[in-house]
């Protein structure tokens, strides 16, 4: 019942990927906040949406940040999504029996775009579009019938917008605002706009 809700979506595209949530934070029947952001770039090419607690994924992404900054050092190229899905999920693998509960959507470009969902446990799922959070299943109403492999950048943008503006429509725990993060091979791109 006090469970935080939230909608997160993730979009792959012909060149790149988009992340978009929208900005409430929720416990029960109370509003804690209207101006979160649940989006996240993790390295230059690699970014992460959220949907559960945001200090749990605050706290992860800073962490798998920073181990990517090393591991780039390491491998002197950039870090490729998977093994930033990798290892998000080894730490919350290891945190199974205290977990972040957080549900996890994570992707980027190295050489073509790619996307993962990981649940709190770590589980990694690769897919084309996914969706996170209390409002996943109105969300997914609007992806399922409309995601095209390979679109355009504006065409995942729009539909991307347009599936978490949806869950808002429905999802009391959803709306207040929307952040979209654009990865393309030539780096991110960050834009807030209203939910309506």
């Amino acid at each position: 019942m006090y469970m935080p809700g939230a909608t997160a979506v993730g979009i792959t595209f012909d060149g790149g990927i988009v992340l978009a949530s929208e900005k409430r934070i929720a416990f029960g029947n109370f509003l804690v906040s209207k101006s979160t952001k649940k989006t996240f770039p993790i390295t230059d090419k690699v970014g992460a949406t959220c949907a559960g607690l945001v200090a749990d994924m605050q706290i992860l992404s800073l962490q798998i940040s920073a181990l990517a900054k090393i591991r780039k050092m390491d491998i002197k190229r950039d870090v490729p999504p998977n093994t930033v899905a990798k290892m998000m999920s080894n730490m919350m693998y290891e945190r199974r029996y205290f977990p972040l509960l957080t549900q996890v959507i994570v992707g980027g470009v190295v050489d073509k775009p790619i996307m993962y969902t990981l649940d709190p446990l770590g589980s990694v799922l690769p897919d084309d579009y996914a969706a996170v959070g209390t409002g996943a299943e109105m969300a997914l109403g609007v992806l399922d019938p409309q995601f095209k492999p390979n679109m355009s950048r504006n065409d995942a943008v729009d539909l991307a917008k347009r599936a978490v503006r949806s869950a808002a429509l429905r999802d009391s725990a959803s709306g207040d605002g929307l952040d979209v993060l654009v990865i393309t091979k030539d780096g991110t791109e960050e834009f807030t706009e209203s939910i309506k």
